[in-house]
């Protein structure tokens, strides 16, 4: 075999990584919107597509892994090949998790039925989607350019969703403590909105093994964090 038809599999190998996380990324945003559609409309149908989509994601995150297993022991990468690979499994791993968190907040669908979410709390929740989904977005659009101060830019941005978090907490801790009756379907919505806030945290780590993936290096200094939930006793699944 030439070295030239050599070259050309083994990037027709790396593209295909590429290619499968745009896929599992665009799979991920879908079933994160949905979810969430799914929860301010109580719409168990859609809830159900959410939750029946997770395997596509599971299977893609495998598919990668074995692809770049098998990448390496044939080509033995080094350097920025050796990151891409690695990148790409870390990238995959985020991803997953992601559709796991949308999964997770549709099975919350069921639970709601019959309670109404006050519209106040409902725009908390849409607006906390939103900046979830854009920062995702936007962080999958970098992985496609290696713009690396887009990427730093996403990495700073986290304290944004930790804030809209943390008044949301609040807020509906105050709604439990005003009426026993709203504790149970409350501690659900409590359980969405930190799976929302945690697809921000998984979209910066992807920004992270981006900036690595591009430099070799970790990015300096901590995230910046706006989350103080902990103080009053935050919840995740």
């Amino acid at each position: 075999m030439s070295s030239t038809h050599i070259v050309s599999v083994y990037d027709e190998e790396l593209k295909y990584l590429s290619r499968k996380i745009s896929e599992m990324g665009g799979t991920a945003e879908e079933m994160v919107g949905d979810s969430v559609r799914a929860l301010i409309n109580t719409d168990v149908p859609l809830a159900q597509k959410v939750i029946s989509e997770d395997v596509i994601l599971d299977t893609a995150e495998r598919q990668i892994n074995e692809k770049a297993i098998v990448t390496i022991a044939k080509r033995q990468p080094m350097a920025a090949d050796l990151r891409e690979i690695m990148g790409a499994i870390r990238i995959a791993a985020d991803l997953e998790r992601v559709g796991d968190l949308g999964k997770n907040t549709a099975k919350r669908v069921i639970a709601v039925q019959g309670s109404s979410i006050p519209r106040n709390l409902a725009r908390g929740l849409e607006h906390l989607a939103e900046l979830a989904l854009m920062q995702l977005k936007e962080v999958l659009d970098v992985y496609a350019s290696r713009n690396i101060e887009k990427a730093k830019e996403i990495r700073e941005r986290d304290d944004e969703i930790d804030a809209i978090y943390t008044s949301l907490f609040r807020e509906l801790l105050t709604y439990m403590m005003e009426d026993p009756r709203n504790i149970t379907p409350c501690t659900h919505l409590l359980f969405c909105a930190k799976n929302i806030e945690r697809i921000g945290d998984h979209a910066t780590n992807i920004a992270e093994t981006i900036f690595y993936m591009a430099t070799g290096s970790q990015p300096e200094g901590e995230r910046p964090k706006d989350d103080h939930t902990t103080s009053v006793g935050a919840v995740e699944e």
